[in-house]
């Protein structure tokens, strides 16, 4: 089947036809999260929408997420299936001391394995974090439509711009110039994605994405999320973002963000149950 181009296409110094990605721009992630500070995500939006006094607390410093070993083995996960396993092993250690009196490694628990790590200068990652990114790994690149989304494409690209009066920005997990935005979530279950991303706000961070792409490229781009097990048999699967729904969570962003430019001009951050509540379903 022949795919639709996404994005225009313009002639590289050989004269040869590239789809042009040129408004992506490439840094670190610790880079693109220092700069929360003065542009919007997708993530902070969703907390706003939330919990605005929260937003507003973590906006002045007052209260700092959590950084849990999901989320570690969550990152390295994304490193090694978007950027490739010479990005996996330059950011993350692997391994650890071994115990001279039993021949085997340390325990992550304690002090010989804690001074190992302190000295890599980069997350370390237990051998069963490791043996797990690598089935996640095997279980993408094994789905035909997951690995045909990520054979071709631009990983963890930044966007910035004014989106609905505010500056914004997002970081794209995979852009592919001929299908559009590409999203990978690990889970538990992938029977239950549909419901995860009801509670996580899947539909709103794609929506807010694609809004940021329409705005620096005048295109509108379809959106997709990739989703795989991190427990046996691995299963991955593919879905795309129905219209109707990218729809309807842009608006609600947008609505969000005129909250927040409300909330911004008055000083005024609450908690949404500021009044009495009637409890009326068992």
């Amino acid at each position: 089947m022949t795919l639709p181009t996404v994005f225009q296409r313009r002639r590289s110094d050989s004269g040869a036809l590239v789809d042009d990605l040129s408004f992506l721009i490439q840094e670190p992630a610790d880079v693109y999260h220092v700069k929360r500070a003065k542009y919007l995500s997708s993530h902070q939006l969703a907390e706003f929408r939330r919990n605005p006094l929260l937003f507003h607390k973590k906006e002045q410093g007052l209260v700092t997420d959590e950084d849990r070993p999901a989320f570690l083995l969550g990152r390295a996960a994304h490193t090694l299936i978007l950027e490739g396993r010479e990005a996996y092993e330059r950011e993350y250690a692997v391994g650890g001391p071994v115990n001279p009196k039993t021949g085997e490694p340390f325990g992550s628990r304690t002090k010989a394995f804690q001074e190992w790590a302190d000295a890599q200068g980069k997350p370390v990652l237990t051998d069963d974090q490791v043996a797990l990114i690598e089935n996640l790994n095997t279980a993408i690149h094994a789905h035909e439509h997951a690995a045909a989304l990520l054979t071709d494409g631009v990983a963890e690209g930044v966007i910035r711009t004014d989106y609905f009066g505010v500056a914004c920005q997002a970081r794209f997990d995979w852009l592919n110039p001929q299908r559009g935005i590409v999203d990978l979530k690990t889970c538990d279950s992938i029977d239950y994605l549909q419901l995860d991303a009801r509670s996580y706000g899947y539909a709103h961070q794609m929506a807010f994405y694609r809004s940021l792409l329409n705005c620096v490229s005048e295109t509108v781009v379809p959106a997709y999320l990739i989703a795989v097990e991190k427990r046996e048999p691995f299963r991955c699967g593919v879905w795309r973002m129905g219209e109707d729904v990218l729809g309807i969570a842009q608006k609600e962003n947008e609505e969000g963000i005129a909250r927040l430019k409300e909330c911004r001009a008055n000083d005024r951050w609450v908690s949404g149950y500021e009044y009495i509540r009637v409890f009326d379903w068992i």
